[in-house]
């Protein structure tokens, strides 16, 4: 993980070559618009375009990276947006008057009351537009990956949810096996006949399978002392069913009483160990569990059946899956082609990792994600604001400046982007922030108590 001076340095060389690819890019344009094809022309040129991109571009960005320090984009969106705009005003100013103070007064050679004259006034604000225009950008750039890191998040998180509720039917499918059952309760029918006493232990066996199903199935994590209980039990069963043709090894104490498992996994592993391969009493399933090196092992000799067909591997990746919810450790699977090993981590304590799985597309996280969308929409119709309408103004100016007609699209299309933010943020002129929402809270409140009288 890299540390915050290592973050820091690499933003700043991305914002440095983003500033230099800005001096290259105007130094070329405004080259060619004002024909200073000389060496020293074309020197002065990009010197002033260097000036522009880097005291202004760069010294957005480092105001943009400490901004984001003190707001986050997603959470505290109004303050971060307020906080951008007048530290970005303040500084782009008095940067722009620097810079203009330098290029018309000290390398122009021009007197300096001339400086707020109406030709320069005008140049003045040409570039606080075109500043802010590429400020807009720096900000707009720190929206997109704040945003993107955010939705990303958002997205892990509830798929990891997803992956859980998954999981958990995943699992309670395969217990409630209906082929399992279904034999089971032949096994118990013609046990019945033959031999009642044996029928009602295989009875009891089998409620207590399924009481310890429906008892564990939604915990996270249960001790190994009772998950090797009912896999003890579990393979009793199938002993009575398949009598010698299964053969099993569980150790009946653990080495450390504190050591926990996923529930029920050992249930589907046995189960796939049967479904898998032949039991017959000239071919007879070989179980073995025990702990090494901080694992469960469960291993199995391998008889393929021939009818099965190729696995799946659901019921592995079932397993996978639940343990990849809970730690960072993995689950294991050796195959060399004579035994089948699966190695499940024996766990004390498992990651901060819980989440409501209850009400996943609740109004809140829709509404978070509906004014992301608003919120990037309203960026990009700031900086197409910001980049077209310092280059209205130059052409207006350079072609016919006797009438000054940028006026109409810069209050034109600003009154839109007003009404736009207005909107992202949930505000209305005239009724206020978020009428809306109060007021079908209010409706809904008055139906609720029209229905209870």
């Amino acid at each position: 993980m890299k540390s915050p001076v290592e973050s820091t340095f690499k933003s700043l060389k991305k914002d440095i070559l983003i500033c230099l690819k800005l001096t290259i890019i105007f130094g070329i344009f405004f080259t060619i618009i004002n024909q200073q094809f000389t060496l020293k022309g074309a020197g002065l040129v990009f010197l002033i375009s260097a000036m522009y991109s880097f005291t202004l571009g760069l010294g957005n960005g480092m105001i943009n990276d400490y901004l984001n320090t003190k707001w986050d984009w997603v959470e505290e969106t109004n303050q971060r947006v307020w906080a951008g705009v007048i530290s970005t005003i303040v500084y782009t100013v008095i940067a722009v008057l620097a810079i203009h103070y330098v290029q018309y007064i000290i390398l122009f050679g021009n007197d300096p009351s001339v400086f707020f004259t109406r030709n320069l006034v005008f140049a003045h604000l040409l570039g606080i537009i075109i500043s802010l225009g590429i400020a807009a950008f720096f900000h707009a750039k720190g929206f997109m990956m704040n945003w993107k890191a955010s939705v990303k998040q958002e997205t892990t998180q509830h798929e990891i949810v997803a992956k859980t509720e998954t999981a958990k039917f995943e699992t309670l499918k395969s217990q409630i096996d209906p082929h399992f059952l279904f034999n089971s309760l032949n096994v118990l029918t013609s046990l019945i006949g033959e031999n009642p006493s044996l029928a009602e232990k295989f009875t009891t066996k089998l409620s207590k399978i399924y009481r310890y199903v429906l008892e564990q199935r939604n915990k996270e994590l249960i001790p190994l002392e009772e998950e090797l209980k009912f896999a003890r039990t579990y393979m009793e069963l199938l002993q009575m069913r398949f009598e010698d043709a299964v053969k099993f090894n569980i150790p009946v104490e653990v080495s450390n009483s504190d050591l926990k498992i996923v529930p029920l996994s050992l249930q589907l592993l046995l189960e796939n160990a049967v479904k898998h391969n032949v039991v017959s009493s000239t071919k007879p399933l070989e179980i073995n569990i025990f702990e090494e090196d901080g694992f469960l092992q469960i291993q199995n000799n391998i008889n393929p059946k021939e009818t099965i067909g190729k696995s799946t591997k659901v019921g592995l990746r079932n397993i996978a899956d639940r343990y990849g919810l809970i730690t960072n450790r993995n689950v294991e699977i050796t195959n060399n082609n004579k035994t089948f090993t699966v190695s499940l981590p024996l766990l004390t304590k498992t990651n901060n990792m819980s989440f409501n799985t209850d009400n996943l597309e609740n109004s809140k996280y829709v509404k978070a994600v509906e004014r992301v969308e608003k919120l990037k929409e309203f960026y990009q119709n700031l900086v197409a604001y910001c980049m077209v309408i310092p280059f209205l103004i130059f052409i207006n100016l350079k072609f016919s400046p006797q009438f000054h007609w940028f006026w109409f699209p810069i209050f034109g299309w600003g009154i839109g982007l007003v009404f736009h933010y207005l909107e992202t943020n949930n505000y209305n002129l005239f009724l206020g922030k978020n009428w809306e929402e109060k007021k079908i809270k209010q409706m809904m409140e008055e139906d609720n108590k029209k229905g209870y009288n």
